[in-house]
């Protein structure tokens, strides 16, 4: 065998072993993310309870019942509103608290930075088991500290109220993940070189004429990805939701994650309905799907600027 052909085999060899040790990846993506995707969209053409296997076939029908579902659409409104949130209160207030905490000279700003990021790595379900023990209206923390200062007469019932339930998982969800918005944002202050901002501070700028023309127009390709990555998250807020209301009270907190779960697994329903929730699934990934492609000016701006 001459010395090409020794080459050959040994890449080969090197190639083999490549995708020996991708194996384990791809029959996990294939098994966990590639096949419920094709099974639920096959699955939503049948009438099917879960037990045994699907026969019942009534095609565009869970279709239709989810289109024209007042509930799914007040569902799928309430998940947008995460999302609204998410890009117009905790975006900006991420990028605030960056900025300061970018600070060099700022003492224990490490300290602040891990205060901020902790909320992010707790368990979402025990973030919501333990905001609906602070909240509640008989013996909660926050009714008995807002009593004993005087700001309210009668204790609130945060996450029984039809009118201030969503306000408060949209608050507490918006702090459970504004650490992950903040590293990004800390990610994306690295990238403006400080010779522009020592040039606008020689110039005379203020910290906020530099803020305005200076940083946010280096970062606005960045910003664009974060945006992205921050409406993609929030569109599909569930475990928080599941933990402390369950969409309740009366469906007033109800996104489209609980309104898939309640139709599949809740004990409400007398039968599960899993063709239904995987109609509604697909829908709701299509609308995603939409709502991005949306934003597509936006990525074609950042790769221009890029560019």
């Amino acid at each position: 065998m001459d010395a090409r052909a020794r080459r050959t085999a040994a890449k080969r060899r090197e190639y083999l072993w490549c995708y020996l040790l991708l194996l384990p990846l791809l029959l996990a993506f294939g098994g966990f993310t590639l096949w419920p995707i094709v099974a639920s969209w096959w699955y939503s053409f049948f009438d099917w309870d879960g037990v045994g296997n699907p026969t019942e076939w009534v095609g565009l029908a869970n279709f239709a019942e989810v289109l024209t579902s007042p509930d799914f659409w007040r569902a799928f409104w309430h998940s947008f509103l995460f999302s609204l949130v998410a890009i117009l209160i905790e975006l900006p207030l991420a990028l605030a608290f960056a900025i300061l905490l970018n600070n060099g000279r700022l003492r224990g700003r490490n300290v602040y930075r891990l205060a901020l990021f902790v909320p992010v790595v707790t368990t979402t379900a025990v973030v919501g088991i333990v905001f609906v023990a602070l909240l509640d209206p008989v013996r909660g923390a926050v009714n008995e500290a807002l009593l004993a200062i005087g700001l309210v007469d009668a204790p609130i019932n945060f996450l029984g109220s039809t009118t201030t339930a969503l306000p408060s998982v949209m608050a507490i969800d918006l702090w459970k993940g504004f650490g992950i918005s903040l590293i990004y944002w800390l990610a994306a202050l690295q990238t403006v070189p400080k010779d522009l901002i020592e040039a606008a501070q020689l110039d005379g700028a203020r910290k906020g004429a530099i803020v305005r023309h200076v940083m946010v127009p280096v970062m606005a390709p960045i910003a664009i990805v974060i945006m992205l990555l921050l409406f993609q998250r929030s569109l599909g807020t569930f475990d928080l939701v599941q933990a402390m209301t369950a969409g309740g009270p009366v469906y007033s907190t109800d996104v489209v994650p609980t309104f898939i779960y309640r139709f599949a697994f809740s004990p409400e329903m007398q039968a599960p309905r899993y063709g239904f929730a995987c109609a509604a699934g697909v829908v709701f990934g299509l609308l995603t799907l939409a709502l991005t492609l949306l934003q597509a000016p936006a990525l074609r701006y950042r790769k221009r600027v890029a560019a």
